[in-house]
């Protein structure tokens, strides 16, 4: 079988550069474009050193050219900021409609109704008509969807992270009697390559400290994840470490349920390939994950204080950005969800 010619626009950012490495992994995928809509534009590995062994592999970043991404491509990986990696999804989806070009945008452009969109990220949302052509793309609850898309709108990572800690709850979750809490970590990388002062070595290190309190623009895309079945209390806090989220959720369901719990999120992860749901009283750990697009989960019922207590801890590169796209991608050309993605973790 022909490989699928594979376009990333924006592969020098950090999502960008993990889709770079994956797709290179891939048994079905072949790079074939790479495109920036910044300076740097020339050989990858002059921008990434740690690509220098696949260098005689990878095309040159070029310049964004819409219609040269439409036409050299079968699927377009699409990693710029939120405010323009959406509009970038769109136009080459239109370019390349008549070829079937399938286009996976990782922003948060498409991910939202336009007024949600609007009052959440502060910037006037997409035209209808975009909006409407893309496919949240959460396999582990819209695979069948995923699979008939032509464009799909990954996930956030903190939105994977908190809705895959709960969705096992499945329709218990209307029956909460309370916001569900989510305290949320994740890694320096999920803030984006461009340089920022809050970022620099000597303002991170030995610090953490929450961020966006009451605005992260992923607690609507929560919402909407879990089917708007609760309300949503999100914390994201800043850790000094690369990459990895870790989650801790806080259900308050009804007691009656706790002792079927377990077998409840037993049921739903055998069935996923990416769930690892840990043995009871094993906590996860984001080292064990990093590098993967595995989640590993954790339940614990406290009685004392009639709380679900929920841990979930996933690469943000991974399953929360370039490792998801690839699962999607393996949906959309259906084949095995699996394939490309069976990684080891980095645990050092």
């Amino acid at each position: 079988m022909t490989n699928v010619r594979v376009g990333i626009v924006g592969p020098t950012g950090y999502a960008g550069m993990e889709l770079v490495r994956l797709v290179a992994g891939h048994p079905r995928l072949s790079l074939s474009y790479l495109a920036g809509s910044g300076a740097r534009t020339g050989p990858l590995d002059a921008h990434l050193p740690h690509l220098r062994p696949l260098a005689d592999l990878l095309p040159p970043v070029e310049p964004l050219d819409v219609r040269k991404a439409a036409e050299t491509c079968d699927l377009v990986f699409v990693a710029l900021p939120s405010g323009e990696s959406g509009r970038v999804a769109w136009d080459i989806a239109q370019s390349g409609k008549a070829r079937g070009v399938k286009v996976i945008d990782l922003s948060g452009d498409l991910r939202l109704p336009k007024d949600v969109y609007e009052t959440w990220y502060g910037r006037p949302a997409l035209p209808e008509e975009a909006l409407a052509s893309a496919r949240y793309g959460l396999p582990e609850r819209d695979r069948a969807s995923i699979r008939d898309a032509h464009v799909v709108a990954n996930p956030g990572c903190y939105a994977t992270a908190c809705a895959l800690a709960v969705l096992p709850l499945g329709e218990w979750l209307s029956d909460v009697t309370g916001p569900i809490i989510f305290d949320a970590k994740s890694g320096v990388t999920g803030a984006g390559r461009a340089p920022k002062p809050h970022l620099h070595l000597g303002e991170l290190a030995n610090d953490v400290y929450p961020y966006r309190v009451g605005l992260h623009q992923h607690t609507p895309e929560i919402e909407r994840a879990i089917g708007e079945r609760a309300r949503v209390l999100l914390t994201t806090q800043l850790l000094p470490v690369p990459r990895g989220i870790l989650v801790c959720a806080y259900v308050p369901l009804p007691p009656d349920r706790a002792p079927m719990v377990y077998d409840r999120y037993t049921s739903f992860c055998e069935r996923e390939p990416f769930l690892r749901l840990l043995p009871e009283g094993e906590m996860p750990h984001i080292k064990a994950v990093n590098g993967t697009n595995e989640c590993h989960i954790a339940v614990r019922w406290d009685e004392r204080s009639r709380l679900l207590q929920v841990f979930s801890a996933i690469d943000n590169l991974g399953k929360g950005a370039a490792g998801q796209a690839v699962q999607n991608a393996n949906l959309m050309f259906g084949w095995p969800e699996t394939e490309g993605l069976e990684l080891v973790p980095l645990w050092m």
